[in-house]
């Protein structure tokens, strides 16, 4: 079912969202010394990693 162009914004968003957050968990990860504060943010970066690569295809099945 084709998505509206309304939902395909909102979808991109919230892409864009999750990007972010990838990108923040990532950085963090890279600059604590804490090895349990470490795994946690890769184990974040990863689960918004999911996020986005699950609305990508939304977005894709969706005709956007």
């Amino acid at each position: 079912m084709p998505l509206t162009p309304r939902e395909s914004a909102v979808i991109e968003t919230q892409m864009q969202a999750e990007q972010m957050m990838v990108k923040k968990f990532a950085y963090y990860a890279a600059i604590t010394k804490d090895p349990q504060l470490r795994a946690q943010f890769e184990t974040n970066s990863a689960k918004h990693q999911n996020h986005y690569d699950r609305l990508r295809e939304q977005l894709r099945q969706g005709g956007g």
